[in-house]
């Protein structure tokens, strides 16, 4: 059930509906590592550039998720946006460093949700630690 509800957005995406998401959400296509198949996840966005335009996006839920491990691999094939589409497009992988900066500012922007999903996602309410559990950032630019 969990499953369902957490792969619901795809749905949307894939229909024409992924606008209804704003900035908050990104579809991203990637290829399988070990399969070469299509794959398909929505993720959270912490952090959107228009001016670049860039996006970037975590992968929690685990050391490294099939879908990070997947883009490490190849890069992604297409990513869904506010009902932007970028084909191709590029991306880079952000250092603990860097992702602690992006959790922070999300964090500030979104005190609300931060509260929420945090503990969810094993990080700490605060984030005045060094250390972010089982967290990477990925950067998508057009």
């Amino acid at each position: 059930m969990l499953r369902a509800v957490l792969r619901a957005p795809i749905w949307f995406y894939r229909n024409g509906f992924g606008w209804l998401f704003g900035h908050s959400l990104a579809y991203i296509v990637h290829i399988g590592r070990k399969s070469g198949l299509r794959r398909e996840v929505v993720a959270e966005v912490v952090r959107h550039n228009p001016s670049v335009p860039e996006i970037v996006v975590i992968a929690a839920w685990g050391r490294e998720p099939d879908w990070y491990r997947n883009l490490k691999a190849a890069p992604a094939a297409e990513i869904r946006f506010s009902g932007l589409r970028w084909e191709d497009p590029s991306h880079r992988f952000l250092g603990t460093a860097d992702t602690l900066a992006v959790l922070r500012d999300y964090r500030r922007a979104h005190s609300h949700a931060w509260k929420g999903i945090a503990p969810i996602l094993g990080f700490p309410v605060d984030l005045d630690t060094e250390a972010v559990p089982d967290a990477h950032a990925i950067a998508f630019t057009r």
